[in-house]
């Protein structure tokens, strides 16, 4: 039996993909096998001494204590792509309400009294005005999942669409319309487009990606779309950027004190993944990784330790988080000469590596004490 904390309200087609040999809680004292939760800040949480896995139904893991996972041997998930098309149609939302008045006319209309609203409306409605996306340039900074989606769709909406990421895959690139035109400086996106919107994770590296010296070097009018970190895109610098005229609006789903009821801001308040269907993707995503790392010690979308997959069809698997130095291979088959090893996988991810083995006869209390005792092995997990 697996217990299962839940530290957020998680749809119940994901919890139902566990199975009858999962008990889920939702009492955090409580000795788990794992976590699953959405937006929960897990920074100041003991972890349990039980833990193994956490699941994040949701693409951001900024509220999961990364490092302290790792250092514990805590494999830690996220559902990429699961809320792709939830934010991906916001983000087409966003420009439109950027392109055109939308939000200030209909508080407009709200305010309308008498018998006549409809005169009102005709005589008051070029207020609002605004301009068609149509033939506009879209700059899409990050194309992955979410980017992609975005530009696609930008390509069927009768937009251009310039695309920045020096990481993108293969794979992803595939995905991409062939339309979308790629380039190796963003400097390039920010002197093209008309609406700039970024899709990539908030890290140390990408804080303030979207600053004053990026502003500068946009068009001016420019319209500037964050769905995907708050502190991707500097404050101060949209200001003034917005007190200059060089962004005529700036659409941020992840309102703060500095950004609300602020004339030229556009505020949703973090709506991107807010759907039925995008909450229940997640789940499922994140119910299926944990199961799959629990019951045969697979590794799938997670953030901190490699992708690591082997089929389980043999006596014993016994799996191995450690660090990722050299010869650490060869003292775990040391250890474990005395059985067959039919099948084994390794893959490193920075400073951590993982094993998955698959032996001919069941791994014994000794072995496990034995492999423990290695200095660079951080946990040691008999699965069958």
């Amino acid at each position: 039996m697996y217990n299962i904390l839940t530290l957020n309200k998680i749809a119940a087609c994901g919890l139902d993909r566990l199975g009858d040999n999962y008990a889920v809680t939702d009492d955090a004292a409580a000795d788990v096998d794992g976590i699953i939760l959405r937006s929960f800040k897990m920074h100041d949480m003991e972890l349990p001494q039980s833990l193994k896995a956490v699941a994040r139904a949701g693409a951001g893991v900024n509220n999961i204590p990364i490092d302290k996972c790792s250092e514990s041997g805590i494999v830690v998930f996220n559902t990429p792509g699961a809320n792709a098309n939830a934010v991906k149609e916001l983000v087409i939302a966003g420009m439109l309400l950027a392109a055109r008045d939308i939000t200030g006319g209909i508080a407009w209309a709200n305010t309308l009294t008498g018998d006549d609203v409809g005169k009102q409306v005709e005589k008051g409605k070029s207020n609002f005005a605004g301009t068609e996306i149509k033939g506009k340039t879209l700059g899409v900074i990050g194309l992955g999942a979410i980017g992609i989606l975005v530009a696609n769709a930008a390509i069927k909406l009768g937009m251009d669409v310039i695309g920045y990421d020096p990481y993108l895959s293969v794979n992803n690139a595939l995905k991409l319309d062939r339309h979308v035109k790629c380039v190796n400086d963003p400097k390039l996106v920010y002197s093209d487009a008309d609406f700039i919107t970024v899709h990539v994770p908030l890290m140390d590296s990408t804080k303030d990606t979207i600053n004053a010296e990026a502003i500068e070097a946009m068009k001016d009018g420019v319209v500037i779309l964050n769905f995907a970190r708050g502190g991707l895109v500097n404050n101060e610098a949209v200001k003034a950027g917005l007190a200059s005229g060089k962004v005529r609006k700036y659409v941020v789903d992840f309102p703060d004190t500095e950004t609300v009821n602020y004339p030229g801001i556009i505020a949703i308040p973090h709506l991107g993944a807010s759907t039925e269907e995008s909450e229940d993707n997640c789940a499922r995503m994140a119910a299926d990784e944990i199961k799959d790392f629990l019951e045969n010690g697979n590794i799938t979308n997670s953030v901190n330790f490699p992708n690591c997959q082997l089929p389980n069809d043999k006596t014993g698997r016994i799996t191995i988080i450690h660090k990722n130095v050299p010869k650490m291979i060869s003292k775990c088959t040391d250890v474990l000469e005395s059985v067959n090893i039919s099948d084994m996988v390794n893959k490193s991810k920075g400073d951590y590596a993982y094993s998955i083995i698959n032996t001919d006869h069941a791994v014994t209390p000794e072995m496990v004490s034995a492999l423990e005792a290695l200095d660079e092995v951080i946990k040691v997990r008999v699965i069958k």
